[in-house]
């Protein structure tokens, strides 16, 4: 027949994280992390993961995942398991039962338990009381020493994790679940079935309470077979389950001796201190006693600097063990801790006091002392040098852009940084860089949309104005022969015709209209391109000041003149760019009608050559603003314009493979009204000879 410890060592599990995470439900919420007070969840690619070697098994992350992606590691099947076996299991019930079947009688869940196959149950109240005692005389011994309570075994792999400093501080005392299977071990009566013969002593026992971290004080070294499997309340739910067990399918039963006391209160903050009668007195603060991951980690802080001054410092990782992992439902804090009282006063009520102080004396004879390993896990901060570099890379440059907003999981933008370079973290886990980068890429995005329709827009109308110049060109050359014939004979019948004649009146209108048809092809001709670029070097602002002394204004009009340009020699066709410009200022001349100023203004760089011509007329509306390079559409009246001045100009700048670019207002009430034409030339050509396209842009 198998020993229980090796049946335990048998079906041990191996070594795999006591939580561990379904990495399709992870969100990157870093919830987790936020809430881990020994920081043992790595972030890769997005997803959480528990460092066995670190984890505590407080359960803290399981408590606040939302998405239900961490899960506890089960031991149903190891309980099952000895459950099969040739050897009695008791099962220890933790005080805190309560707090998690709030709507089941106590004597019907022990019913449900005996029908799973367990052959006694007890309570941990009473190992409770035990150490509730042992505690008691520690304190009333006052040998100086400091003492850092070792009822929750999560506080304990803190310590030896993370502050192996004070393992030498840990009260070498065993936690209510050892005590009592310590005392099953040694008095637990005899029982005769088909099992078992009378004179074996040998039980297998099994815990069942709210917390994750029993797993791996069961699982420690120096408590090995102690206690051969821990169950959260959860998990034995699911045995009820899986086994067809109802409340209304079992006879109500009750615990099996020994019977626990005010040790019940210990799953309640500060329980502990009252099930020993060891008092919190704040004059005195030889006793402190906290509770929940922030105060625990302050609490531990503060006694490793020697600031706390306690000689009993009790805490407990969770806000009481009502408030354990195991424990599933939605009862808030003092619901649950209302539960466990009233529970508790039920009990003690019902206790025979004789028996207990029985039991008390010769639990007396027991080995209550424990041993502790230090495991040191703690991270070696990097150099200062390193850190900077990685608050550098997340846009941190100086303490003011340390936020420390918490938002990563850590508290601080350091620490951050430091799980960084220890491959804990990732950079994207800082949420103001995160929304920066978002930034950066939606404002990268939308200047390629910006740049796309740009080129959308000049590719449309590149094909426009080539359709139509093909087709001005065809034009053109079949009028241009025609038209000239029709000149010749008119000047020969004007100079046959006498003057002052109705013959003659006639004559000069054909000759007048004949040279404006011969004008509008010319014009074809140049918007078809019919035309080549003649470059030479060219001084843009002598010829702007040439411009300026050779076009004709109203007296009423003023041209400016402004440069701006260091380095004035361009590589252009000097003539077309001043038919451009020229062009320009009468367009911008006539769009003022009564008086105002035209600006024209060199300006550019070393590669490019940048003329504004700029007035304060009336503005071009957005209608007409899409078409005004489109040939022959133009808002002057009939007769007055061929609508072909834009168009053309448009062709000589995109010859030159330079840009021409509008801005225009044509409503007061946004803002003085006006045009700016602004023309970009590149100094050389870019295409080494041949013809080089440029875009239009609309603005």
């Amino acid at each position: 027949m198998q020993s229980p410890t090796q049946s335990k060592q048998d079906m041990r599990e191996p070594m795999l994280p006591y939580i561990w995470t379904i990495p399709e439900r992870c969100r990157m919420c870093y919830t987790c992390v936020r809430e881990c007070p020994a920081k043992a969840i790595r972030i890769i690619d997005g997803q959480a993961e528990v460092i066995a070697a670190r984890c505590i098994a407080c359960g803290n992350c399981v408590k606040v995942c939302s998405q239900k992606a961490k899960q506890i590691r089960s031991s149903v099947d190891q309980v099952e398991a000895l459950l099969q076996n040739d050897v009695p299991v008791a099962i220890c019930l933790a005080p805190s039962f309560p707090a998690h079947f709030d709507t089941l009688e106590y004597q019907k869940l022990l019913g449900m338990i005996r029908a799973l196959g367990f052959n006694s149950i007890h309570e941990v109240a009473f190992g409770a009381d035990i150490v509730a005692a042992e505690y008691r005389r520690k304190v009333q011994q006052r040998q100086g020493e400091r003492m850092i309570a070792t009822t929750c075994p999560a506080i304990v792999s803190h310590v030896e994790r993370y502050h192996p400093e004070l393992v030498k501080n840990l009260a070498p005392i065993a936690s209510p679940m050892v005590a009592t299977a310590r005392y099953l071990r040694k008095y637990l009566p005899q029982t005769s079935n088909d099992k078992k013969t009378p004179e074996s002593k040998e039980i297998a026992i099994v815990f069942v309470g709210p917390c994750v971290a029993k797993k791996m004080e069961a699982d420690s070294d120096p408590l090995e077979g102690e206690v051969d499997a821990v169950l959260t309340f959860i998990e034995i739910e699911t045995m009820f389950d899986a086994h067809g067990i109802k409340p209304e399918t079992v006879e109500p039963s009750d615990f099996d001796p020994p019977f626990g006391a005010a040790g019940a209160l210990f799953p309640i903050g500060r329980g502990m201190l009252q099930a020993g009668n060891i008092k919190e007195d704040l004059m005195t603060g030889e006793v402190v006693a906290t509770e929940g991951r922030q105060h625990m980690l302050e609490a531990i802080r503060e006694f490793s600097r020697g600031d706390l001054g306690a000689q009993l410092l009790e805490i407990l990782c969770c806000e009481g063990c009502i408030m354990g992992a195991g424990i599933q439902n939605e009862l808030p804090l003092f619901s649950r801790r209302r539960l466990v009282r009233l529970h508790t006063c039920r009990r003690i009520d019902q206790l025979d006091k004789t028996q207990w102080a029985e039991q008390m004396e010769r639990a007396k004879t027991l080995d209550m002392t424990r041993k502790f390993t230090v495991d040191d896990q703690r991270l070696t901060a990097p150099e200062e040098p390193e850190i900077q570099q990685i608050l550098a890379r997340m846009g941190k440059f100086s303490e003011k852009d340390e936020l420390d907003c918490g938002a990563c999981g850590y508290d601080t933008c350091r620490e951050h940084a430091i799980a960084i370079h220890k491959g804990m973290a990732e950079s994207e886990m800082c949420l103001p860089y995160t929304i920066e980068q978002l930034r950066d890429a939606i404002g990268q995005v939308d200047q390629s949309h910006r740049e796309l329709a740009d080129a959308q827009q000049a590719l449309y109308q590149s094909e426009k104005m080539a359709t139509v110049g093909h087709l001005a060109a065809g034009v053109a050359h079949e009028v241009n022969n025609p038209l000239g014939v029709v000149l010749m004979y008119a000047h020969l019948l004007l100079d046959e015709c006498e003057k002052g004649s109705p013959l003659h009146e006639d004559l000069i209108m054909i000759v007048k209209q004949a040279d404006r048809c011969k004008k509008i092809v010319s014009g074809l001709l140049d918007f078809a391109r019919e035309n080549k670029l003649a470059r030479h070097p060219t001084n843009i602002g002598e010829m702007v000041d040439d411009i300026r002394r050779a076009v004709k204004l109203p007296e009423s009009i003023q041209l400016v003149v402004e440069h701006e340009l260091d380095v004035s020699i361009a590589n252009i066709d000097q003539d077309q760019i001043i038919q451009v410009l020229t062009n320009l200022v009468n367009n911008a001349a006539a769009a003022m009608k009564a008086e105002g100023t035209i600006t024209m203004r060199t300006s550019g760089d070393a590669k490019t050559a940048v003329i504004t011509v700029a007035d304060n007329g009336v503005g071009i509306s957005q209608e007409n603003l899409k078409r005004i390079f489109d040939p022959f559409f133009t808002t002057k009246p009939m007769g007055e314009g061929t609508g072909l001045g834009l168009a053309v100009a448009y062709g000589i700048i995109e010859m030159h493979g330079g840009d021409i670019d509008v801005k225009t207002n044509d409503d007061p009430t946004v803002g003085p009204t006006g045009t700016s034409f602004t023309i970009t030339l590149p100094r050389i050509d870019p295409g080494k000879g041949t013809l080089a396209h440029g875009k239009r842009t609309k603005k």
